[in-house]
């Protein structure tokens, strides 16, 4: 499509136009809350040979601390480690000041594990593939 010789495109993956919008996204926030830095952890837990048993990617924006993935090797699931992750995970969220965190996860991942671990579902999104839903929790830190 060209509009007065501006083109607009679809296409798939494009990781520089990512990098940019959440680039420029991330100035935009910061400027329309001015003190209320926003910032990105992770949590890595590694066996004795250096190999990834599981991993937690976070951020917290003033007071507000989020889990963005969460994922524990498969043979290694049922031991404990992805309450070790969310207890790590929290613990840096207090340490920056944080009063709250949320996370999402689809039914078919585990909600029932962020229950267990006095994460609050606040919200439901339907209408994912195989009738599956997005649910949304909060856990007050």
């Amino acid at each position: 499509m060209n509009d007065n010789g501006v083109e607009i495109t679809t296409s798939g993956p494009d990781a520089g136009l990512d990098e940019r919008l959440s680039k420029e996204l991330d100035a935009f926030n910061q400027a329309a809350t001015p003190g209320h830095e926003q910032s990105e952890f992770t949590v890595r837990i590694t066996d004795a040979d250096g190999s990834l048993v599981a991993g937690l990617s976070g951020w917290s924006w003033g007071d507000r601390a989020g889990i963005g993935m969460t994922w524990v090797r498969e043979d290694r699931r049922g031991g404990g480690w992805g309450g070790r992750l969310l207890a790590a995970a929290e613990a840096e969220a207090r340490r920056r000041g944080c009063a709250s965190i949320l996370v999402s996860s689809f039914t078919f991942q585990a909600p029932a594990f962020y229950a267990r671990h006095g994460y609050v579902e606040t919200a439901r999104v339907p209408g994912f593939p195989g009738g599956h839903e997005d649910v949304y929790f909060l856990k007050r830190l």
